[in-house]
Parts: structure tokens; sequence; C-alpha cells
């Protein structure tokens, strides 16, 4: 059983941000804002994932950055997962561009959809070995992969850091609440448990986040987070704006006190071990105390050889090796099954008893989606379905 004392802030009885402070970086006064502006050299429109990072950049949730990493970070977290000033940091957050007449010193002017959302400071400029950073960051090379393919064929040729001056944050088609207005709906001194999602939420997620609850190491009046990203991740995954719908349908029927919702702007990388690590600190930032992580987490596929990228416990044990630094517990998730005897329960469990245990592929569910017959409700709530059928 881990002992591990989760380390609290005596101000309001919630886990402090990763570094020790939740950065702000959004300027409130408007004449500063119009000086930074008549400052700047160039106009750079944001793509969204670019849209992603300044927005999380600017809440604190990329705590303790305050703005795009520079070079020397850059390399740090590449090879030793973690930034120059010792910080823990799973990815690399960068801005990319193909403008060569950029220079360090120069501020930029960073557009998304007819939006001012922030000015670059530049520090550092320069042209990555993206296949080191494919190999580091991934453990694949193969364009196979969505991030290696994403930063090969996505990002442009050079990388840019510097601090962030935030303006207002992206106009999007669902709210995403701010680590500082997260951390306001959460109790004092209790355990809050992170749920990572970027799917929409079927019965077999909502058992295990609330199945989490009862964890040995998860406090007895702990509450859960369930934070899905609504950012872009894989060509084939569906749209945040639709997972989204499905989320807040069941926020409005499920009345539980010890379940807060809210939703991440976050662009999904599928860097399993990675990936693992860099959700954790952003779920510190907005006051998690721990991590539920299952097999696969943040995995993905070879599109030609079908062989998964990472192994099935890589992302969960290299999450454990990170958590007593990151001051966080992992929660393992645990391997539940639908059966006609007892309903859900651990796959041993159920092995143990012979019970009859029922499965549904998700192939067989999108055909089902599509072609409006039944899909029974121990696979995925109704509303959920509805709300997958209408869009």
């Amino acid at each position: 059983m881990n002992n591990q004392v989760i380390k609290r802030s005596e101000k309001d009885g919630l886990i402090t941000p990763h570094g020790g402070e939740l950065k702000q970086l959004i300027i409130e006064d408007e004449i500063k804002k119009q000086k930074l502006i008549s400052e700047t050299n160039f106009e750079i429109e944001c793509t969204e994932r670019n849209a992603c990072d300044v927005e999380l950049l600017m809440i604190g949730a990329f705590s303790p950055l305050e703005g795009f990493m520079d070079e020397s970070d850059y390399i740090s977290v590449i090879h030793h997962n973690r930034i120059e000033k010792g910080f823990l940091f799973g990815l690399p957050i960068v801005f990319d561009t193909d403008n060569k007449d950029i220079v360090v010193g120069e501020k930029i002017l960073l557009t998304y959809k007819e939006q001012n959302l922030a000015v670059l400071e530049v520090s550092t400029i320069w042209e990555p070995n993206k296949s080191i950073e494919a190999e580091k960051c991934y453990g694949t090379n193969s364009l196979d992969h969505p991030a290696v393919k994403m930063i090969f064929h996505e990002r442009g040729n050079f990388y840019i850091g510097g601090k962030i001056f935030g303006f207002e944050l992206p106009k999007r088609d669902f709210p995403c609440k701010t680590p500082r207005e997260v951390r306001k709906l959460l109790p004092s001194n209790v355990d809050v448990v992170a749920f990572q999602c970027r799917n929409p939420i079927h019965r077999a997620h909502y058992e295990l986040f609330t199945n989490a609850l009862t964890s040995e190491n998860v406090s007895k009046n702990a509450v859960v987070l369930v934070h899905p990203t609504c950012g872009p991740t894989q060509q084939d995954d569906i749209p945040g704006k639709i997972r989204y719908l499905t989320y807040q349908k069941l926020s409005e029927e499920i009345a539980n006190k010890n379940i807060k919702w809210a939703f991440l702007p976050y662009s999904m990388h599928m860097a399993g071990p990675r990936e693992a690590l860099q959700h954790m600190l952003i779920r510190r930032n907005y006051g998690c105390t721990h991590f539920i992580i299952g097999r696969d987490m943040a995995g993905c596929k070879s599109s030609s050889t079908g062989e998964d990228f990472y192994g099935p416990y890589d992302a969960q044990n290299f999450a454990k090796e990170c958590a007593p630094e990151l001051n966080m517990k992992i929660v393992p998730s645990k391997n539940l099954v639908y059966t006609e005897e007892k309903g859900y329960i651990t796959a041993e469990e159920a092995q143990k008893n012979n019970f009859q245990v029922k499965k549904l592929s998700g192939t067989e569910f999108r055909k089902r989606l599509r072609s409006g017959d039944t899909i029974p409700e121990w696979f995925a709530f109704k509303s959920v379905v509805d709300v997958l059928r209408r869009s």
C-alpha cells in the first residue's frame, strides 16, 4: 500500500500547482495590450493545436511554464522529460513556423479565427531535429504514429520559444473551465481523482471512475473530476464538439455530488508513457491529487502493421515512477466486465465464479449506431447514444 502523503496548501487545502504557483498569463490592462500589439513585428495565425497550447499556457494548465519552451528546455524535455529548472514535463510545448525572418527579441501577434489571442516575445528560434524528437518522445520515427506524422507533416521547420502575454481565450463551441475555476469547485482537504478520456463516456467508463473512489489509496470523502480532452485527437476520433455534448448530457442526468465535470482544450499526441506524465501534471494544476490510469493509456497502433507502439502497461508503469515526485498518486483502473449474473465486476471475479461475460466491440457499436439497431444500456447510456445518432 502506498503511504505517500499528498502535500496540500494551508490556504485552501488543495494540492499545490506544479512548480508551486498557478501561472496566470492573461493581461487585463487594455493600454498594455495595445502597446504590446503596436510592438509586434509579425502576425501568425494559430493552428487548432497551437491555439490549444496557447490557451493552456495562458490559464496556467502548463504551470510552471510562462510561455513556449526555449531550445534548452525543449532538449531537456526530449532527453530527460523535465525542463531545465528540474520540473517534470512529458512533452515539449513549442510554437512552430516556416518564417525564416523572425529573430530573437521580436514580438509576434498570435491570432486564431479573427481573435487576437496573445503576443509571443521570441527568446529563441531554432531548427529542431525532428527525428530525435520523435524517437525520444514517441519511441518511433514511423509516420504511422499520429504525432510523428504531425511533427513532420504539419509543424513548420522552425520552433520558437518565448514568453506569452495573453489577451483572450479562443472562442469555442463548448466551455472549458480554467484551473482556477475548477479549483473553486473542489472541496478542501479531500482527494480529487482525475478521469481522462478522449471518447464519449460509456457505462464501463462510468463504473470505472465511480469505482475508483473506493480504491485503497483514495480517502473516504473523495471526489472524481471527469475531465475529458476536447481538442484535436486522431483523425478517426469523434469531433470535440460532439464529445462535449455527450459529456454535457450525462452531467445533467447524473446527480452525484462526488462527481465534478470540466473539459480540457488539450491536443492529444497519443504518446503513451510521455502522454501519461503530461496529463498528470496538467491535472495537478487543476487541483487533482490522484490520476486514473489503465492499460494502453494514450496508446495507438501502426496503421500499416496493426502493432501497438507501446506495451499495455508502459504508461502505467512510467506514471507510477513519476507520481511521488509530482506529489500525486496513481489509481490503476480495474479491468471491469459486464456479467449477466452480477452486472459490472472485475474480470478476475467473473472468471473465478464462471459468470457469463457480455461483450460489444467498438466496430459493432459503430455499426449499430449507423443502422439504428438497439444498443444495450449496459454498454452505453441511452442519452449518449441519442446524441451520437443526432450528430
